[in-house]
């Protein structure tokens, strides 16, 4: 299908524990390098990554316009999760009270708040794919210990 519109600014990435995140998988401290990964997604990554996105994306214009009027593009959250050695990430979603709350005058049916939350979904896994594949060179931070045996 495709979705034809402009591409967004990228998000800004605030310093948020993903530890916190309902859904967290992440593992212990970490640094979550997000200084590093808000200047790539600048530097070209967030442009390449919604140019992918919105070449397959099963979302209408209608769908994005209200991901655009609810700022959602700026609620993502990016870091680095050094124990994984990948790009995490936590993206925003409609509500499930969106009847009850009005949330929008444009969403009317579990449909549009559906092709919402998934096409917003893959949006963020494309933008880590791109970061990862593309942009970064990190190492993980785990160090083997010296007294190891050789075999």
């Amino acid at each position: 299908m495709g979705l034809h519109v402009e591409t967004p600014d990228p998000p800004e990435l605030e310093e948020v524990d993903p530890n916190e995140y309902e859904d967290a998988e992440i593992v212990g401290e970490t640094d979550y390098r997000r200084n590093e990964l808000e200047e790539f997604l600048r530097e070209g990554a967030w442009e390449e990554a919604f140019a992918q996105w919105s070449k397959d994306a099963d979302l209408s214009e209608k769908g994005f316009q209200i991901i655009m009027d609810l700022e959602m593009i700026q609620q993502f959250d990016f870091f680095w999760d050094s124990f994984a050695e990948r790009v995490g990430y936590h993206a925003p979603g409609i509500p499930e009270d969106w009847k009850e709350r009005e949330y929008h005058p444009d969403i009317d049916s579990w449909g549009t708040v559906s092709g919402i939350n998934a096409g917003i979904t893959e949006l963020g896994q494309v933008v880590c794919d791109v970061l990862k594949d593309e942009y970064i060179d990190w190492e993980g931070d785990y160090d083997a210990p010296d007294d190891l045996p050789d075999f």
